[in-house]
Formats: structure tokens, sequence, C-alpha cells
């Protein structure tokens, strides 16, 4: 439900040499869909030595910004996947985000308090420029490592003695290709769920929102602006984000009745924007309406064909939680493709992308769910709760945590996965196992520079040496990292043993070779 589309990037269709062999050919890796989530898979999976194709059934980057807000996690990765320098060239910084009942501030946010991170909290940049970057980036990798096939649509999907095998429609016909795992990064409509026949459970909820990105020039602070009952649309919620390019992000909640077609036309959608600017200096670049939806598949791996981002799992808009959570899903995979196709680990350490991944999922949902309820009350009573704690807020600490005007993407926390190796040791602080906290001051870099592509074993100062497992780095904290040393809890003896995407697989406050040993084979699900 667009208006006005752009087209950012335009690219040939070129027929491959797959398409005239006389059985399909076999690939390690197949890539459904070259959005972010796609791309991103297959730079981590070059980046570890695996080879990819990557099928889109569009030729172009574009169609409206989309996606808007990337979060400090998802930065981390861009910079290991080599894109991080033109995102923040580009990108619009911001960590502050104000909450306005009518035209009245009663809450302030500040998403970065402390110092010492490599990554802002969070940048705005419209996703066709991340889909571009990404592009970008996979030109400059080996040749061949990631091979992106444009206007190829895939139309069938079948599965048998441990290969996948998909049908492409082309302009030259159709063809097959054969492969070990098939990834569908296809999105919310995903035809790939359609011809497995999976049901995307969940909950549409009734509410309306107008999205508008509108090109103008203004002097408002670089903060997420976010109005309950403004004055300028009485009874209903408004944001307002800026995006590179004097670009603005606008969203403005309507009627559950309201006809979708008729509010995205300009001469409805203009008086709207005009009340909220008080000018009509402006022009629509953009316009969507939409309706937020919490849902997901019951798995996200089915035998040979795994999904993510959105063609396994949809939240609403608000708290960014969409596009980010996406990318951590192929940060997940990536490595554990690697380690399987590789010979490191055996084939069942993919599912545990689906335990990781779903539990993170879930709790998306459940952030979303109680954003919208908040947003916009279901009852009556619902909405004198909400007003009220509005009120409070205005002057009483407890009543601003209450206020949810989208509870902001972070890194997910793997609680329950049995990659890790549970505490033995009492800790005074620091990330326990699951957590992720990988952009800290490492003397004169980041601990995220020095994970690689593998997994890393920090010490403490002075630790001791340990022999340590195939495919594990040492990474010494010394006198330079004490900022480093306090949020870990890093005494001299003790570590951490971290994943390839910056998790913690174990911690030890005694570390030995065995209990190094025992923790890597635990986290490669050996």
């Amino acid at each position: 439900m667009t208006s006005s589309p752009k087209v950012f990037a335009q690219f040939a269709y070129t027929r491959h040499a797959d398409q005239g062999a006389a059985k399909p050919v076999h690939h390690a890796v197949v890539i459904i869909g070259a959005g972010p989530v796609g791309l991103a898979l297959a730079i981590d999976l070059a980046q570890r030595g695996i080879r990819s194709v990557v099928l889109d059934d569009s030729d172009r980057i574009g169609d409206g910004s989309r996606a808007i807000c990337f979060a400090k996690k998802t930065l981390e990765i861009f910079d290991r996947l080599g894109i991080a320098a033109p995102a923040l060239a580009k990108g619009v910084e911001w960590r502050v985000g104000k909450v306005f009942q009518g035209s009245e501030q009663v809450y302030q946010f500040d998403l970065l308090p402390e110092p010492g991170h490599k990554m802002p909290a969070f940048i705005n940049l419209q996703q066709y420029y991340v889909e571009k970057f990404l592009v970008d980036r996979i030109a400059t990798l080996t040749s061949g490592l990631v091979d992106i096939r444009w206007r190829n649509r895939v139309v069938a999907l079948t599965q048998d003695d441990g290969v996948a095998t998909v049908a492409i429609d082309t302009p030259d016909g159709t063809y097959q290709l054969a492969a070990d795992w098939v990834v569908a990064c296809d999105g919310a409509r995903s035809p790939t769920r359609a011809m497995l026949g999976l049901e995307f459970k969940g909950e549409q909820f009734d509410e309306q929102f107008l999205i508008a990105d509108v090109k103008m020039t203004a002097d408002f602070p670089v903060e997420r602006w976010f109005w309950f009952e403004p004055p300028f649309h009485a009874g209903q919620s408004a944001l307002l984000h800026k995006q590179p390019d004097d670009i603005w992000r606008i969203d403005l909640q309507l009627s559950p009745a309201a006809d979708a077609e008729h509010e995205k036309r300009p001469e409805v959608v203009r008086p709207r924007i005009e009340a909220m600017l008080g000018h009509t200096n402006f022009e629509l670049e953009w316009v969507s309406v939409y309706r937020f939806q919490c849902r997901r598949i019951d798995r996200f791996v089915h035998d040979r064909v795994i999904f993510a981002g959105d063609a396994a799992h949809q939240v609403s808009p608000f708290g960014a939680r969409g596009a980010n959570s996406g990318i951590q899903d192929a940060e997940n995979l990536a490595w554990k493709l690697a380690a399987v196709l590789q010979g490191a680990a055996p084939r069942s350490l993919i599912a545990t992308y689906h335990d990781e991944r779903s539990a993170a999922a879930d709790e998306n949902i459940r952030h979303s769910t109680r954003s919208t309820d908040f947003i916009a009350p279901h009852s009556a009573a619902e909405m004198i709760l909400r007003n009220a704690a509005l009120a409070l807020a205005r002057t009483t600490p407890f009543a601003k945590r209450m206020i949810n005007s989208g509870r902001l993407s972070v890194a997910s926390a793997y609680a329950a996965t049995p990659l890790s190796t549970a505490d033995v040791d009492a800790w005074a602080g620091g990330p326990p196992p699951g957590a992720h906290y990988a952009d800290a001051p490492l003397g004169r870099g980041f601990l995220s520079e020095a994970l690689g592509h593998g997994f890393a074993l920090l010490v403490g100062s002075g630790a001791k040496a340990v022999q340590l497992p195939d495919g594990v780095i040492r990474v010494d904290v010394d006198s330079e990292a004490a900022l480093l040393a306090a949020r870990y809890d890093l005494t001299p003896d003790a570590a951490y043993l971290i994943r390839p995407d910056g998790h913690v697989a174990a911690r030890f406050k005694h570390v030995t070779a065995q209990s190094v040993m025992a923790a890597h084979e635990k986290a490669m699900g050996r």
C-alpha cells in the first residue's frame, strides 16, 4: 500500500550458466531475497569462506524508505561486515527520545548515557541506502563467493534425500538449483512460506497508521519525538524522526475504520502534515498505511529450509525491532551454517538457530504488543490507566518507566540456549552466558574488532596461558582497558568464552584449558 515509489538503484538481469545445465547445479547455500537480511547473511557467509547464491525477483532497490532505525547491535554487525563506515557517514545519529502528551513533554530518555562505545545508540538511515551499501560490499569480495541473480523468482521448492531444490522463473524461462540449505529471507509475504504451507500465526491489530517520508528543511533537533493526543491530531498519536537528505519520517495514527486508499491520497495527507508542521514547505516522498501485526511461524527450520527476518516473524514498527531483529537472525545463522558446512559442527547445531531466534522473536512480539496496547488502548479503562501514567510521568520516576511509545531494539539475550555453559562461580557483574556486550573499549581498539570470525577467549590482565581449542583466539585485556574489565568483572585469572556473534558462551573466574574445551564443545553443539 505505497505511493510514489522511488527507484534508488537498478541492476541488469544476466543469464547464468546454471540455466543451461542438464540437471540442477548444486550449491551450498541458496538465499531467497536480496533485502538487508539476505544480503547480510550472504556477506557473513562469504567472510567465513562459504559461497552462496542470492535470488531476488526484482531488479532494483527502492520503493520507499521502509526500515529507517538501525540499532547499536546492528551497527556492530555492519562493522564486521564492512559497511559501518558508509552507514555512519550517511546516517543520522541519535540517542535522545522525547514523549509528549498534548503539547507538554512528559518523558525523555537517553539510549546511550555512558561513554566508551564504538557505535552510537541508533542511526536513522533509509533501507535503500543499507541495501546499496551491502550490494557494493559484495562487489569487493572474492569473485564467486556471493552470486546475486536479479529477476530470478523462486516458484517451487521441494526437499528430498538431504537436498532442497528450487525452481526459478527468469526472463529466459525456468531452471532449477539444488542446495544443501535454502534460507528464505523473502519478507512478510514470503512466497517460500506459502510453498511449504506454513501458518503465520499471531495478531493483526485494528489500529492503522499513516506513514510518510517528507522532504523539508527544518531545525528540529535530531531526536525521536512521539506525541500522545497532540493538538494537531486530536485523540490520536504521532511520531517525528529525521533521516538523511532532509527527509523526515512521520507516523500518524488513524481510525481503525479509515479507508487506507483514501488516506494515502496527497490531498488528504498534506493537510494532516501541514497541521503538524505549521507550514506547507515540504514535499511528499513516500506514503503508506499499515496495521500493527505481531506474527511468527512455529518453527524457523524445516529440514533444509530456514526462515529469517520478516519471513519468520513480524512485529509493529514502533521499537525498530523488524530489520534489526532480521539482521541478528542472519548473524546467528551464518556462523552456524559455516561450522556445519565446514565439518566443524554437527547438523544439529542449525536447530539452535530456531531455539535462540524464535525466543528473540517472542521477546520482540511481547514488546511490540505492549507498545501497541499503550499507544492504542483497547478499552476505556485502559485509556484511563494510560493517561494517568502520562500525567504522573511529569513528576514521578516510577510512572516514567510505564510510558511505552515503543521499547527500542537491543541485542537479545539467549537465556535458555543449549549452547551456553552455566556459571559455576559468583560474579559481581558482567554479561552472563547468553548475553551480548561486545562493544566495549579494549586498549586503543574495541572488543568487537578483536573477535574476528571465530570464538574468542577474553582474559583478564595477567591471566595464565591456557591451551585453546582450534578456532578460538585469545584476547588479553591490558591495563588500558579498565572500562572493559569493569564492565565484565574481569579479575586477573578470569575469562569469557565469546561466540562468533559476540554472545557469551561461558565465563570462568579461574580459567583452565579443560573448562574452555568443554564450553567450546557445548557451544558448537557437539
